[in-house]
């Protein structure tokens, strides 16, 4: 017998025996029938079939011990197979270490092109990545942190669009034309006071470690009257402060205006600007500069 008949006859033999190995197959999308039809005439290459130990050896280079048992293969191409192995980690339930060995048209040395470990249909995954602007919730901001708003938030616009109306209408409630009685300059003060020295003023652990502050916040929303000149209303959903009135020298580090600081090259620079340091240096008088009666002229 020759040496490509015994070849041949060996490859035969390992090809049935993976014929009882159910073969590992990815689903393919049903919008997609010309694929379907396509891999259907790729057959199995007797020879890079028959490579089972060779795919296991390279396997178990890679992951030792954590090589289970010859799962099955599946055609890449016409000298192009993978062979897939159960792991044994136990990190690693669902997954399968696959193996793909190709052969040059001509030859019979199979070689081997990839090792690596993929999931299966029973494989815990991590979930898929969600965007930050989509994570951060309310409450998750603490003293210190900065939540900079997304360029298209479309819960704030220029305050040139304020219209007209809206500002009659709080200079109407203010007199008192939409209710029979209002607050006394005393209830006011009182309502001032607290709020001012409470956990929304400007001593509070997030005031004081806030990048900017209510005042000029696109998410304060003024309060009518008096106490508007020193108060607002938060309306940023992500913010602590959110619904509460807070002292227009609060803040925290989900002001409108928090911007993340963003590292450019020099071949991005529209301009160069020359930062300037300005030192104020106290200078004593000289003998000269002094009057008669000891003071300066």
């Amino acid at each position: 017998m020759g040496h490509d008949e015994g070849a041949a006859q060996h490859a035969e033999t390992s090809v049935s025996e993976t014929d009882e190995v159910p073969a590992v197959t990815d689903p393919t999308p049903a919008a997609a029938p010309d694929l379907v039809e396509e891999a259907l005439v790729v057959e199995v290459d007797a020879l890079c079939a028959a490579a089972v130990e060779l795919a296991r050896g390279v396997a178990a280079e890679v992951a030792g011990s954590a090589v289970g048992e010859h799962l099955g293969v599946e055609a890449d191409d016409s000298l192009v197979v993978t062979h897939s192995f159960a792991t044994t980690d136990p990190a690693y339930v669902g997954w399968r270490w696959a193996v793909t060995v190709a052969r040059a048209e001509g030859t019979d040395e199979v070689t081997v092109d990839e090792v690596v470990l993929l999931p299966g249909s029973g494989a815990l995954l991590a979930p898929a990545w969600v965007p930050w602007s989509e994570r951060v919730q309310p409450g998750d901001l603490a003293p210190g942190d900065l939540l900079p708003p997304r360029p298209d938030d479309l819960r704030i616009v220029p305050a040139y669009t304020e219209t007209e109306d809206e500002l009659a209408a709080v200079a109407f409630w203010e007199l008192g034309l939409g209710r029979p009685r209002v607050l006394s300059a005393e209830g006011r003060l009182e309502a001032a006071e607290r709020w001012y020295d409470g956990d929304r003023g400007p001593s509070s652990p997030m005031a004081r470690q806030a990048p900017g502050l209510c005042l000029d916040c696109a998410f304060r929303v003024p309060l009518a009257g008096a106490l508007g000149a020193l108060f607002g209303v938060c309306a940023n959903a992500l913010s602590p402060e959110d619904a509460k009135v807070v002292s227009l020298d609060h803040g925290c580090g989900a002001h409108s205006e928090t911007a993340v600081e963003l590292t450019h090259s020099a071949a991005d620079a529209g301009m160069v600007v020359e930062d300037e340091e300005i030192e104020l240096v106290v200078v004593g008088l000289s003998p000269d500069d002094e009057t008669p009666d000891g003071h300066a002229s």
